[in-house]
C-alpha cells in the first residue's frame, strides 16, 4: 500500500508530508488496536527496561504529538518522543527539511520545533500501558546560551522524566547553534551529573528509576569520542545513543540539495554511525549499551549494528523511504540472521566491533 501512496506523499513538500502522516497516526490511534505478537527470541532487557523488540523510532518523527500507539502498532518495541525543550518554540524557518532520493537520504534543520514540556508531558499522561518502552529526547531551547544549558536540561527532566521509561540527552544535534560545544568532555560530564543527581532524587522519592542516555554526534574524532565516553560513564549515565545526524555531505555532493544547511540521515550516514557505534562499545568494554542509529534501511544492516555494539536500533529515515512496513520486515530479518548463524540476541551484540571501528 505504501509503495502506491508514496508518489502522493513525495509530490508534496516533505514537511507537509510529514505533518498530513502525523494528521492519519493521530486518527489510527483512536482505532481498537489488535493483540500483536513480537518474536519472543528478540526480546530482551536494557538499562532495566524490557524491550519487545530491539527496533525503535528515533526521535525527529514524533516531535511531541505523542502519536505512540500508532508506532507502536506498526511493530515498533520501544519509541522515542521528542526532542522536546522546556519552552515552545517554532524551530529554524521553512523549509528546513530535504529530501535526497538517488540517496535514501534527508537533511533536516529543523531546529527542535516542539510545543514545550509541559504540554508534552501532559500528553503523555493522558497514554495508558504501552507494549515497549517510550523515551524522552531533551534538549535546550535556542534562546538558552550553553552558560545555562543545564537549567533547561534540568528543567524539561523534572517535567518530563516522571512520564517517560527512559530519557535521552541532546547534546549533538547539529541545528542548534553551539550546542555541540556541550560535548567537550568538561562540560558533558558536568551536565551529566547534574542531571545524574536528579535521576537519583526521582528515584528516591518515587521508587522508579528512569534511565539516563546521552545522543553523540558522528562527526567526533576518535580522541574526543572517547574522552565523551568516559566522561558520560564516570558521570553516571546508563547508555549511549549513536549518532546524531552529520555535517558531512560525502557521498551526496552531486544532488542539487547537498549545499542546503543541516544534518544529513540515512544510507549516507551508516558507516559513520556504526563506527561511532562500535567505538563507544569498545570503550566502554561493552559494559554500556549503546543504541544504534543512522543509515539502518534493511536487516542486514540492523544486524550489522547490532554485531558492531548496537543493545538496541533506531530507525528515521528508512522508514519516510519504505514505509510503515518496516518494522515488522527488520524484526524477522534479524531473527533469520540470528538463526542462520546460530546466535541469540544478546550473543550477536559486538561480535564484529573490532572490525567496525577501524
Amino acid at each position: 500500500m505504501y509503495r502506491a501512496v508514496r508518489p502522493f506523499l513525495f509530490a508534496l513538500d516533505p514537511e507537509r508530508a510529514h505533518e498530513l502522516a502525523a494528521a492519519l497516526l493521530s486518527v489510527w490511534t483512536r482505532v481498537p488496536a489488535r493483540p500483536r505478537s513480537p518474536d519472543r527470541s528478540l526480546s530482551r532487557s536494557v538499562f532495566g527496561l524490557r524491550f519487545p523488540s530491539p527496533i525503535g523510532l528515533a526521535a525527529g518523527m514524533d516531535k511531541g504529538k505523542v502519536l505512540v500507539p500508532a508506532w507502536f502498532r506498526m511493530g515498533f518495541g520501544f519509541v522515542e518522543v521528542g526532542t522536546i525543550t522546556p519552552r515552545p518554540q517554532p524551530g529554524n524557518d521553512r523549509p528546513r527539511l530535504f529530501r535526497l532520493p538517488a540517496m535514501d537520504a534527508l537533511i533536516n534543520r529543523m531546529g527542535f520545533n516542539n510545543d514545550g514540556a509541559e504540554a508534552v508531558a501532559a500528553r503523555l499522561a493522558q497514554l495508558g500501558p504501552q507494549p515497549g518502552p517510550v523515551g524522552i529526547n531533551l534538549g535546550r531551547n535556542k534562546a538558552t546560551p550553553n552558560e545555562r544549558a543545564a537549567d533547561d536540561y534540568l528543567s524539561a527532566f523534572r517535567t518530563l522524566a516522571p512520564r517517560a521509561d527512559y530519557v535521552a540527552v541532546n547534546v549533538s544535534s547539529p541545528n542548534t547553534p553551539h550546542l555541540r560545544a556541550l560535548q567537550s568532555a568538561g562540560d558533558l560530564g558536568r551536565l551529566v551529573e547534574t542531571l545524574v543527581r536528579e535521576r537519583d532524587a526521582l528515584a528516591a522519592a518515587s521508587g522508579r528509576r528512569v534511565p539516563l542516555l546521552v545522543k553523540l554526534s558522528p562527526d567526533e574524532s576518535d580522541q574526543a569520542l572517547d574522552a565523551m565516553a568516559d566522561a558520560t560513564v564516570a558521570a553516571g549515565a546508563d547508555g549511549f545513543i549513536a549518532t546524531n545526524t552529520t555535517l558531512s555531505r560525502d557521498g551526496v555532493e552531486q544532488d542539487s540539495r547537498s549545499g542546503e544547511a543541516g544534518g544529513l540521515s540515512g544510507a549516507p550516514l551508516r558507516t559513520r554511525a556504526e563506527r561511532t557505534c562500535a567505538r563507544l562499545h569498545l570503550r566502554t568494554g561493552g559494559r554500556v549499551p549503546v543504541v544504534g542509529v543512522g543509515g539502518i534501511a534493511t536487516a542486514e544492516d540492523a544486524y550489522r549494528r547490532i554485531r558492531a555494539g548496537a543493545s538496541l536500533i533506531q530507525i528515521y529515515t528508512a522508514l519516510v523511504y519504505q514505509g510503515p512496513s518496516l518494522p515488522r520486515r527488520l524484526e524477522r530479518g534479524i531473527a533469520k540472521l540470528l538463526e542462520r548463524d546460530g546466535l541469540t540476541l544478546a550473543e550477536a551484540i559486538g561480535k564484529d566491533a573490532e572490525r567496525a571501528a577501524r
